[in-house]
């Protein structure tokens, strides 16, 4: 697989105790000596815990050998590289990604690639498939490309028709290339790559907990905010309504806080009533500045959340 020498030193950093993301986005330059490092992370230990740059070398090399072992992943870029994507938004550095994996084109991820992130439950009933799909083609006609989290559902239907409608689309994964979740979209991530699109994480191998594993979803949802120019939620839930709750939900809150443009699908006269559009409702009434999507309303709107600078031109003259 494909990495640099920042990818072996991001990956020791992380192996640390007590440096996180936001430790290496403050403290971590490509042209840092790998002294200046070390001594900057024992100005946080007490003198019997201190790290040898003897040491730091031996844990750069452990993760060497393992990264070469790796035989899904096609690469591995980290915060330093010339090809590390930027993210979109407002973000404090320790929600910052600064490592991922990935496999496919992982330029889908720069910034002038125009991405929506489009997520929704686990169960849609075909009224919402339907017009996620809907808005996932216009989406895909006017050169976006699509993103989502692989997971069974909405994420599965951006995946799908942002294929069958001929564009690109990117899957942000919560578990490692190597043992793809789930296991019901291994498939549909191959055609995914196979089809010019791109699967990306932020772990090369499985969580050690089942509470890492939690909060690898969690992270994941974070992602899909942070990669995209906006997000649309295409039915979910609200907390405890029903025993169900979404991750979707921790999307739109984090987008929320990065300043991620947002939209959820929703008419009133039709999803008053319904409990999947529980959380879009919910959205709508405390944000005002987030649009509805719906058959009446889906030009005006779809053009109002993607023009990311207001001299573009409309997307859709």
């Amino acid at each position: 697989m494909r990495f640099s020498e920042n990818v072996v030193t991001v990956l020791a950093l992380k192996s640390m105790k007590g440096i996180g993301n936001a430790w290496i986005v403050n403290h971590f330059h490509p042209s840092t000596p790998l002294e200046v490092l070390v001594a900057r992370m024992n100005e946080k230990r007490k003198p019997l815990e201190w790290m040898s740059i003897e040491k730091f070398m031996q844990i750069r090399a452990y993760f060497a050998s393992q990264l070469e072992q790796l035989s899904h992943t096609q690469g591995a870029v980290a915060l330093g590289d010339e090809d590390f994507p930027p993210y979109r938004g407002s973000v404090n550095a320790g929600e910052r990604p600064v490592l991922l994996f990935y496999r496919g084109n992982i330029n889908l991820l720069k910034r002038e690639n125009h991405n929506v992130a489009v997520i929704g439950l686990l169960q849609p009933t075909p009224q919402i498939e339907a017009c996620e799909r809907e808005v996932v083609e216009r989406l895909v006609a006017n050169g976006v490309s699509i993103v989502s989290g692989l997971a069974l559902g909405c994420d599965g239907i951006a995946h799908h028709q942002a294929l069958q409608s001929g564009g690109n689309t990117v899957a942000i994964l919560p578990s490692s290339l190597e043992h793809i979740l789930p296991t019901a979209h291994r498939e549909l991530a191959s055609e995914i790559v196979e089809r010019g699109g791109l699967l990306v994480s932020e772990y090369y191998k499985e969580p050690t907990s089942r509470n890492a594993f939690i909060q690898r979803y969690i992270q994941r949802d974070r992602l899909q905010a942070l990669f995209s120019d906006a997000i649309i939620l295409s039915a979910s839930y609200a907390p405890n309504k029903q025993g169900l709750d979404s991750g979707s939900r921790h999307a739109m809150q984090k987008a929320l806080k990065y300043g991620i443009r947002r939209a959820v699908i929703y008419n009133e006269t039709r999803d008053a009533l319904n409990a999947c559009y529980d959380l879009n409702r919910e959205i709508l009434q405390r944000d005002k500045r987030v649009l509805s999507l719906h058959k009446e309303s889906l030009e005006g709107a779809l053009n109002t959340l993607l023009v990311r600078d207001k001299r573009e031109a409309s997307l859709f003259e």
